[in-house]
């Protein structure tokens, strides 16, 4: 990723100092707690959510995500200025590396949720348990989410405890078929509620 998050102790102005050279200074804008939230919603203009021009790239940042329901897969979808439904087109490639705790099973290899043209939600996480010890973390950067002349594009990284006793990485990447700005982002699981965790969004400055 282009920039450096830092310890952001001792500054009220709520920026995040990039080291020299980091191309740039993330900005936190807005964190959600969840706690047994069937979705979190970003809205850009809504309960100090920024969501528009005034950052070239954004940048979720999932922590300790843990789903009420075993089994269930973390995702996301957008809303183009003025939609609804959360049901952009999404075009989009995944692949999985994974390893077994007890080192049986450990691999690589496609996974066949990604999207070609379709109006669902896109997954980022395998498979998650909902033991009281388990959950999944990692990141989307969406990347000039109002403009209105390109397609939007989306890269994820996420790292999720297996309901049956995995460490699942899942990479993915996309984008938004769409030349309509987004201003809105939704998370949540394939079933059931986020029981925990929290979704911190950053935007970067330019350089």
């Amino acid at each position: 990723m282009t920039g450096i998050i830092s310890d952001n102790v001792g500054r009220t102005s709520g920026l995040i100092k990039a080291a020299s050279g980091g191309g740039g200074v993330w900005t936190k804008i807005k964190t959600l707690t969840a706690s047994a939230d069937a979705t979190l919603d970003f809205v850009d203009g809504s309960d100090d959510v920024t969501l528009d021009s005034t950052y070239p790239i954004y940048l979720f940042k999932f922590i300790n995500i843990h789903p009420a329901t075993d089994g269930a897969n973390f995702q996301f979808q957008g809303n183009a200025s003025g939609g609804s439904g959360f049901n952009e087109t999404i075009t989009s490639t995944l692949f999985d590396a994974w390893s077994k705790e007890d080192g049986s099973n450990s691999s690589m290899a496609y996974n066949s949720n990604d999207l070609a043209q379709e109006t669902v939600f896109q997954r980022l996480t395998d498979t998650g348990g909902n033991g009281n010890d388990e959950c999944c973390s990692g990141y989307l950067q969406l990347f000039n989410p109002s403009d209105t002349t390109f397609v939007k594009h989306f890269i994820s990284v996420a790292n999720t405890y297996y309901s049956d006793d995995f460490t699942v990485q899942t990479f993915g990447a996309g984008y938004f078929n769409t030349t309509s700005a987004i201003d809105e982002i939704q998370f949540k699981f394939t079933s059931g509620n986020t029981d925990a965790g929290k979704i911190k969004l950053y935007g970067l400055g330019d350089s």
